[in-house]
């Protein structure tokens, strides 16, 4: 890699954030790679899984089993960050290698390399929120993402005639699996219910800057009002900034559906700025799930190598079930618009 030496501090160890039982046994070394510190869906799910690792020492402590010190480095946005990944799984796997890797990939492909090296190496690496396309990983925890766009899709369709067809912009992210399934995800659930559409754009976009940007082209691009039904965006980091902007220029008439469940597109939805659905993801229950794989694995305990946890649909409807990010997964219900499946089940779903 072409990184200056002088600023390999930025990036080597962040921090050493849970530290050994006290029992004198000696923790599991576990080293984390972030992605982002900047989208707020990311750093809760980086709370889940620190928390749990408190709630894994706590009962090292008081069982004497060993416990775990996590060894964090995050990434960063942009093609920046991916190649950063790259480096800093590189630098973990070859010069102080952990018991145990924990990642959430900044692009499917970019790491496949590194993830082949750790295998090579005897490391086991879990992922979250986003796959690794090559390699081998122990276990693989995410969102239902087809589910989360699928629900957005079908709540669309609901407030839609079917006169023409639905004039829709995207606001997409191909380099990871996550956001390439909610794209998918949405546009099954608008066909499932009959609703014809065109795309008059795709704009990239996951990050607030990105929103931003990405909300000033579609003005650009399409300046009159009414000539646009429908955005969909992949994630709130992007969503709420491209919101914001929008309702900023006056464009109100815009429906906006989304994936993520940020409290602020939350608040969105309850005052009736532009967003009707917001898919939302557990994402401390991500993250904490995640590490307990991880310690399942150490412990030499076989573990499922694939999580799939469901995504909410937060609308109006429904505001008063979600329990926001950091909550557990709230009762199964009959959803109140029509659907393929009426049942919103609360079950995670595990296979291999």
């Amino acid at each position: 890699m072409r990184w200056h030496m002088r600023r390999i501090a930025c990036w080597l160890l962040l921090s050493v954030s849970v530290h050994a039982s006290a029992s004198g046994s000696e923790p599991w070394q576990v080293g984390v790679l972030y992605w982002s510190d900047t989208i707020a869906s990311q750093q809760v799910m980086r709370r889940g899984l620190e928390q749990e690792a408190e709630r894994i020492n706590q009962q090292a402590r008081a069982t004497g089993q060993r416990g775990v010190r996590l060894h964090t480095m995050v990434a960063g946005d942009g093609s920046e960050g991916i190649e950063r990944q790259i480096w800093q799984m590189r630098m973990m796997v070859d010069n102080n290698p952990p018991d145990i890797i924990i990642v959430q990939p900044t692009d499917n492909a970019a790491l496949i390399e590194p993830l082949q090296r750790a295998n090579l190496a005897g490391i086991p690496v879990v992922a979250y929120d986003q796959y690794i396309s090559g390699g081998v990983l122990a276990s693989y925890v995410t969102s239902d993402n087809h589910q989360a766009g699928y629900l957005g899709g079908e709540y669309i369709a609901s407030l839609f005639a079917r006169q023409r067809p639905l004039r829709l912009v995207l606001v997409e992210y191909p380099l990871v699996s996550s956001t390439v399934e909610r794209v998918n995800g949405f546009l099954d659930g608008l066909q499932a219910a009959g609703v014809d559409y065109h795309i008059l754009q795709s704009y990239q976009a996951v990050q607030p800057q990105e929103g931003v940007q990405a909300a000033r082209d579609l003005l650009r691009d399409f300046p009159d009002k009414g000539s646009v039904d429908v955005v969909f965006t992949v994630n709130n980091g992007a969503g709420l900034s491209l919101v914001e902007t929008l309702v900023a220029a006056g464009r109100s008439e815009i429906i906006h559906a989304t994936v993520d469940g940020d409290p602020g597109s939350v608040d969105n939805i309850r005052d009736g700025n532009l967003t009707r659905i917001d898919s939302a993801q557990f994402c401390a229950l991500m993250g904490g799930t995640a590490l307990q794989h991880a310690y399942r694995v150490l412990q030499g305990e076989a573990v499922p190598r694939q999580v799939i946890i469901p995504a909410f649909p937060v609308t109006m409807e429904t505001l008063e079930l979600y329990p926001g990010w950091q909550g557990s997964l709230p009762p199964s219900f009959t959803k109140p618009w029509p659907s393929t499946s009426r049942q919103w089940q609360n079950r995670l779903r595990e296979g291999d």
